[in-house]
């Protein structure tokens, strides 16, 4: 038996049920625990000392009144012996999808996945259960997937430019437009890395294409600040080459 899947199968039956207490769960993993040292054969036969050692329950009337309750409840069978020198027998129902391979007794309450009728899930065995929580897993983790997908790509829209690289020339454009500079800088911007396959300093790869156009506008700045100095800047003659009152240089035949 894959007593993982059994396990899985019974908490989903206990989280669904509103009569369960702590006690009742602790007791059946109690059971459990002799069920499995037993290699999940049936039955198994159980003190009452011992089940109360290993639940941690210490009144003999809660003891005996979860015992009947997770018999009434479909998680077991209880079977009392009034018998001082025989143990109570108990059949624990198998929720694995009916793969029990250590019951070999032939039982079939060791393989049959039961259905609680008073349970408010009684309309699915265990062995539905599982399928029907697996499958809700899988299509949430698929709808999530496709949220933030939808989420991303709505982003990307709204601002008018990804972060791919390359990216657009158009995104690129809106992007100096919004710092305020032309679109011929833009181009400028984009032709020059799309020539060297996006490359900072020639070598490394480009990781944010916006960080890089916002160095590119400094220097930009820099650069026409320059030119504007050089264009405004107009040298005259240098003082002492001209001769005084006659216009020639020095070193000319006056």
């Amino acid at each position: 038996m894959n007593y993982i899947k059994h396990l899985s199968a019974v908490f989903q039956q206990m989280d669904a049920d509103t009569r369960l207490t702590p006690y009742h769960i602790s007791l059946y993993m109690a059971l459990f625990r002799r069920w499995n040292l037993n290699f999940f054969k049936n039955p198994i036969s159980v003190s009452r000392d011992e089940l109360m050692r290993l639940s941690k329950i210490g009144s003999v009337n809660t003891y005996t009144k979860c015992l009947k309750e997770l018999d009434r409840f479909g998680f077991i069978r209880y079977e009392p012996s009034y018998n001082p020198h025989r143990g109570s027998l108990i059949y624990l129902y198998s929720f694995d999808k009916g793969s029990d391979t250590g019951a070999d007794n032939g039982s079939e309450i060791a393989v049959r996945p039961f259905t609680n009728n008073t349970n408010p899930l009684n309309s699915e065995n265990a062995t539905n259960l599982g399928e029907r929580a697996k499958k809700m897993e899988t299509g949430s983790n698929d709808l999530e997937m496709k949220k933030k997908e939808k989420l991303r790509q709505k982003k990307k829209e709204v601002s008018g430019y990804g972060p791919d690289i390359p990216p657009l020339e158009d995104h690129v454009k809106i992007y100096f437009d919004e710092k305020g500079y032309p679109p011929v800088e833009a181009e400028k911007f984009y032709n020059y890395f799309q020539s060297n396959g996006w490359l900072v300093g020639g070598r490394s790869k480009m990781k944010d294409w916006k960080a890089a156009a916002r160095n590119w506008m400094l220097n930009a700045q820099k650069f026409n600040a320059y030119a504007k100095d050089q264009r405004n800047y107009q040298p005259g003659p240098k003082p002492g080459n001209l001769h005084s009152g006659t216009g020639k240089d020095y070193g000319e035949p006056l």
